[in-house]
């Protein structure tokens, strides 16, 4: 199997390249439409695919150093393996899904094998170590072997801008059919469809509705759909449960502390408990605006947010 181009990006910018990947699912989309993405919910790429994102897309710090990097990672991968590496200057797709889209890092020379260059915190280093792979990563580069047909891909890290490490990735047929299958649903059915995908629990989908609804319209209302009462009976239940587990677990801390009495450490077995005194020192913002109030509208900062609740 051989990917075709559907495009060149030798002198492509940003804007162009970014109105290029609605054309398809690329393979940092892959790891959202799967629900792993701690930074991007389904919603959120459908959003991007159908061209509503509410906010501008703008590469973060993170995003700039690692495009950056991304050449000092493929030159020291090939100096510590031997295998050159080349740019592909384009995005590919599949000859029979044509909305799975590849834009690849580097393809190793004269092998039908590629290469994938991150950089990474060293608070990630635990992702790392052994075997591991960061399962969005991992998704990706399934992706992108099943776009091009390849049978190994590379993935090479620098972490904490002082650890080089790189780990070899085989081609995973189950994998592929998975990811063949969720993202054949995800184009068909929510993007072609224009049906989005239902919010999910995860912060991305938490920080997306804070982009897309930032402020209520005052004493405006709405009748909802009969999902909703759905929704609010298993909202309930889970209350319900969340109580009953808080008690529980209050409970089981009280008995500790009083098997402590005034000690600030206890040991049973490889466990320790500590119970520490502390002092906590809080501003009075109250008593400040009360004997203060020019100075205190002078530095007071006003955020704005929605506070949801059912009744």
């Amino acid at each position: 199997m051989q990917a075709e181009i559907l495009t060149s990006t030798l002198d492509m910018n940003r804007q162009e390249w970014l109105e290029a990947r609605k054309n398809g699912i690329g393979g940092s989309d892959v790891s959202a439409i799967a629900g792993l993405n701690k930074w991007k919910s389904p919603v959120g790429v459908y959003l991007d695919k159908v061209g509503a994102t509410p906010t501008e897309d703008t590469a973060g710090e993170a995003a700039y150093w690692g495009n950056v990097m991304e050449d000092v990672v493929a030159q020291e991968f090939s100096k510590r393996t031997g295998l050159k590496v080349r740019r592909r200057n384009a995005i590919l797709k599949h000859p029979e899904y044509p909305w799975m889209l590849a834009n690849v890092d580097r393809l190793i020379v004269g092998k039908r094998e590629g290469l994938e260059c991150k950089t990474a915190s060293e608070y990630l280093k635990g992702d790392w170590e052994g075997e591991e792979i960061p399962a969005a990563y991992l998704l990706q580069i399934q992706h992108y072997m099943a776009v091009t047909g390849y049978k190994a891909w590379y993935i090479a890290v620098l972490i904490g801008g002082n650890k080089f490490l790189y780990k070899r990735i085989e081609r995973d047929e189950e994998i592929i059919n998975y990811l063949i299958t969720i993202e054949k649903d995800f184009w068909l059915n929510n993007v072609l469809a224009e049906e989005p995908p239902t919010f999910d629990g995860s912060q991305a989908s938490v920080d997306l509705l804070k982009a897309l609804y930032p402020e209520s319209k005052p004493t405006s209302e709405t009748m909802l759909p009969s999902e909703a009462e759905t929704l609010i009976d298993a909202l309930d239940a889970i209350n319900v449960e969340l109580k009953t587990i808080e008690t529980q677990k209050k409970e089981y801390e009280n008995q500790l502390k009083d098997m402590m009495k005034d000690n600030e450490k206890g040991y049973i077995g490889e466990r320790q408990i500590i119970w520490k005194s502390y002092v906590t020192n809080r501003f009075d913002s109250k008593r400040f605006k009360e004997e203060e109030p020019d100075l205190y509208e002078r530095y007071v900062n006003q955020t704005r947010a929605r506070r949801f609740s059912v009744k």
